[in-house]
């Protein structure tokens, strides 16, 4: 016979008898796996979560340990609640942000009475995993081992490089996607009209609409936050549906033009590189605030930024790219809302460096001429003379080892006959690209046996 859990049995009752006693985001969390939004690739009838909850007969199976991967706002959390809620388990959440072994160790030590005792299967639900250290997330081993919990844990970092093999090997790992707008539209229709949610009190024009999906990013939580607070000023003010300008005021940002399938899309982000090669400091820092309000992946940001590092500002600065490539990797570890400071920092380094698309020209010019048929074998001096019968062919006969040699260049031809002597990287005397012109002077005038 089962203990009932009186606080969750209670705040059950509190919230069916007063709806709007829990935020929206919470009323509306699914119940089931056929209201969960997306992730419909983790849904089809067989699937690995379908069984663990008991599915298509056979009772619950599966592991005792899954990890959820996959961005804020994607249904982690809510995934983790329909299976408890499907599998009748206890289902106790944990945050790595603040727990630490002892909280974890309470919980084993309370899931093994409770299954001794009463027979009831707790779910630990440990959130940001990838925070735990090595030795935390040890302490999770036996527990998964023994069956004594079924773990499911959820990080927003990859799971290869942030979770201990041992963990890893004994999960289920399941990959959760960015929500499509189409995805949140259906689920900001529910929440408008279900009972749980706003039950019809108010409704949502298109535009509104729009500008709920823009600020969401892909973000359910986000979504209905941004929902239930212009609900609360619509209905506050006695009006029949959310407006856009209500909406405006009630979250605080302003409505931004910006299609992210579109157009606009593609032209604010040009208009970003173009500006960030302008030199325009402060034209660019606007049009990266216009891509971080519409809910532009900051992952794309940072990948035009790194494009832009290498394409127009190259030799004459060549930490830039470095700067590109560490605000991705910051990026992609902190999301949202702090990533923008990082972006920022990135977009005024690029658009104050010096620039030169010499490095871009160069590789362009190169490739044409490979296009055109100016390819031709390897000089035999080049070519890899490590394997028997090499030497036999006059493979690697000639050569000249640079480092034998004063200043460790050997002049000697490289290219093939059909590009020998073409010049492809014409550096300019912008920044740092200056001194490798010179350098470069120096070298093509040794190789050349001058």
């Amino acid at each position: 016979m089962e203990e009932p859990d009186l606080f969750t049995a209670a705040a059950e009752e509190r919230r069916e008898k007063d709806p709007g006693a829990s935020p929206l985001a919470v009323r509306m969390r699914p119940r089931t796996l056929d209201e969960v939004v997306g992730q419909q690739h983790l849904l089809r009838p067989g699937s690995p979560l379908r069984r663990l909850v008991g599915e298509g007969g056979g009772g619950p199976a599966g592991p005792a340990s899954v990890i959820l991967w996959g961005p804020p706002g994607t249904g982690k959390t809510t995934l983790a609640y329909v299976v408890s809620r499907a599998t009748r388990r206890r289902f106790v959440e944990l945050s790595a942000i603040t727990a630490g072994v002892k909280e974890v160790r309470t919980v084993i030590e309370s899931a093994k009475r409770e299954s001794g005792a009463y027979g009831r299967e707790t779910l630990l639900f440990l959130d940001e995993i990838h925070r735990f250290s090595k030795a935390q997330q040890d302490s999770l081993l036996p527990a998964v081992e023994n069956r004594w919990v079924t773990l499911i844990a959820a990080t927003t970092e990859n799971p290869y490089f942030s979770v201990i093999s041992p963990l890893l090997s004994r999960s289920l790992l399941l990959t959760l996607e960015t929500l499509t707008d189409d995805d949140l539209r259906g689920l900001l229709h529910r929440a408008v009209a279900d009972p749980r949610g706003l039950a019809g009190t108010v409704s949502l024009p298109e535009d509104a609409e729009a500008h709920l999906l823009r600020i969401a990013g892909g973000d359910a939580r986000r979504a209905l936050t941004a929902l239930e607070a212009g609900a609360g000023s619509a209905i506050a003010k006695g009006e029949p549906e959310i407006t856009l300008e209500t909406l405006e005021a009630a979250v605080d940002r302003a409505a931004v033009t910006y299609d992210r399938s579109g157009d606009q899309h593609y032209d604010v982000a040009s208009a970003l590189i173009k500006s960030i090669r302008g030199s325009d400091v402060d034209a660019a820092l606007h049009y990266l605030a216009r891509m971080i309000e519409a809910g532009e992946d900051p992952r794309f940001i940072a990948r035009r930024l790194m494009i832009s590092a290498s394409e127009d500002i190259g030799m004459a600065d060549p930490t830039a790219l470095q700067t590109a490539v560490a605000a991705a990797q910051a990026v992609a570890l902190i999301g949202f809302p702090e990533a923008r400071i990082t972006l920022s920092q990135a977009v005024i380094a690029l658009a104050l460096a010096p620039k030169s698309n010499a490095a871009y020209l160069a590789i362009d010019a190169a490739l044409a001429d490979v296009r055109k048929g100016l390819a031709g074998p390897v000089p035999p001096h080049l070519r890899d003379s490590h394997y028997q019968g090499a030497g036999d062919l006059g493979h690697g006969h000639g050569y000249r080892y640079p480092h034998d040699l004063p200043g460790a260049i050997a002049a000697q031809q490289y290219a093939p006959d059909a590009v020998h002597g073409k010049r492809y990287y014409e550096p300019t005397r912008y920044g740092a690209e200056a001194r490798y012109a010179d350098v470069l002077d120096r070298v093509r005038e040794r190789l050349s046996g001058e």
